[in-house]
């Protein structure tokens, strides 16, 4: 693992994670542009991963080779818990970040409301359910129910507290991306660097 965390520098930080049941290799910059390349082996997943890098500005690249012919859920799970181990490194201390955000994004029929705080505080509460028989997406399919371990496992990772709930929504495919992009612009505004102390009065988070 490694990081770059120091005053002035770029935000950024490595992890590798091997398993049994997964191998991935991730980076993540902060204070990027956008630029990413996700390859899981799930279509699906990595499309919604892209979406979380490019609409949040960092820099994202992720390798993972999980046993997919077993199930998704590994790989979905362990990515989440990669790239929330990334962003909490790259975060550091995180002196004068704003630390909260939150927003309502749209997307066609989808409304997903999305509240986060980087608190050092694991929690996730999500509200947006699936029916148990919704079709996958994508080939290999994702599991739409998959989305909630990923943000549950980013959330343990990140140290953050995340909450995300579907106000509107039919198509399975908009209210997952929806979610993903709602969750990138909030952490967009929640890392940006306006003070100059930790914002927090215990001192640390």
């Amino acid at each position: 693992m490694t990081a770059d965390v120091a005053a002035g520098s770029v935000r950024r930080a490595s992890r590798d994670r091997a398993t049994k049941e997964t191998t991935i290799a991730a980076t993540l910059v902060v204070d990027g542009t956008g630029v990413v390349e996700v390859s899981t082996g799930l279509p699906f997943f990595d499309h919604m991963v892209e979406q979380l890098g490019r609409h949040a500005s960092f820099d994202l690249s992720v390798a993972a080779q999980g046993d997919l012919h077993v199930d998704a859920h590994h790989t979905v799970e362990d990515v989440g818990l990669v790239l929330g181990a990334c962003l909490a490194e790259a975060l550091g201390d995180k002196a004068g970040i704003r630390r909260f955000a939150s927003m309502l994004l749209p997307l066609d029929e989808a409304l997903l409301e999305v509240a986060l705080d980087l608190s050092g505080r694991p929690y996730l509460a999500y509200e947006v359910e699936f029916a148990p028989d919704t079709a996958g997406l994508g080939t290999p399919p994702f599991d739409p129910q998959l989305a909630e371990e990923f943000w549950r496992a980013f959330a343990t990772a990140g140290h953050l507290t995340l909450h995300m709930r579907r106000r509107e929504g039919k198509n399975t495919h908009h209210i997952l991306e929806a979610g993903f992009k709602g969750v990138a612009r909030c952490l967009r505004d929640a890392v940006r660097v306006e003070g100059g102390g930790v914002p927090s009065t215990k001192g640390s988070l």
